[in-house]
């Protein structure tokens, strides 16, 4: 049993998001839709109230709170990815869908939701510590998607 479910506030999109979540991502599935019951102050009876889904195996629920408390970078969801292809695929589905670049591998969908799109490349060398740390690092500063390549050789010593 799960004792532990993020809880993801939404402006009334949840549903919409939790669908493109589980489309775009393995292990990610809509589990339960809940209506409310009554009126509430940002949506009437019978509105999409809560949904409940998961993200890359990671249990959340969507809640339709309204306008109230947008997303911020306070919050995001790090998916490690294997290959250029596959840092590819998540980066464009997000940005793709109207969502926003950003800085280092982050990027923002379409409902506010930060994502990182974190190459494994990246964080091995980053856990090396040292020189291909610093190299790997000041590769990615420079990056929005992070390129598997100019990591690969910031690694070595021959990217810069």
């Amino acid at each position: 049993m799960t004792t532990n479910t993020i809880c993801i506030w939404f402006d009334n999109a949840a549903e919409e998001a939790a669908n493109f979540y589980a489309a775009t991502f393995p292990d990610s599935t809509v589990k339960a839709v809940h209506r409310a019951p009554a009126d509430y102050p940002s949506g009437k009876k019978g509105d999409v109230l809560t949904v409940e889904f998961t993200v890359v195996g990671v249990p959340c629920i969507g809640l339709n709170g309204g306008p109230v408390f947008p997303q911020s970078e306070a919050f995001s969801f790090q998916i490690g990815t294997d290959s250029q292809a596959e840092t590819d695929r998540y980066w464009n589905a997000i940005v793709g869908n109207g969502g926003a670049e950003s800085a280092c591998g982050w990027c923002k969908d379409k409902w506010g939701l930060n994502w990182q799109i974190t190459p494994h490349i990246l964080t091995d060398a980053m856990a090396r510590g040292g020189d291909v740390a610093k190299r790997a690092f000041e590769a990615m500063m420079t990056m929005q998607k992070i390129d598997h390549t100019a990591i690969e050789a910031a690694g070595r010593g021959d990217g810069q």
